[in-house]
């Protein structure tokens, strides 16, 4: 009989388990490994990296339209912060923009 394989299940008796795979034949699972970016993501890297370099949320906002996160699911949180991040950034920018150009052109008239 073969290492890991189950003989006759009625031998082992009622209510007891048979070894079916080898504890040490271990296959490493999709998550199992770890995640780039010192183990936090590419997402949550480019988000907490954002605050100190903005465009860092713009690229993670392509790669979460670019569906990156199906390689990984677990990137997909990150990502999506990060989006959110580069949509209020953005909104910030706007907004900022349109008041400096409201001042600029309201002090010509003045």
């Amino acid at each position: 009989m073969d290492k890991g394989q189950a003989g006759d299940p009625m031998a082992h008796g009622k209510g007891k388990y048979a070894l079916v795979r080898d504890p040490e034949d271990f296959q490493s699972g999709l998550y199992d490994k770890p995640l780039p970016c010192f183990g936090c993501g590419i997402g949550w890297f480019s988000f907490l990296f954002g605050f100190i370099c903005p465009p860092m949320w713009f690229y993670a906002t392509i790669l979460y339209f670019g569906n990156h996160y199906r390689k990984d699911p677990r990137e997909r949180a990150g990502l999506g912060a990060s989006a959110i991040a580069a949509l209020v950034c953005s909104v910030g920018m706007l907004i900022f923009a349109a008041i400096l150009l409201l001042k600029k052109s309201s002090s010509l008239y003045f």
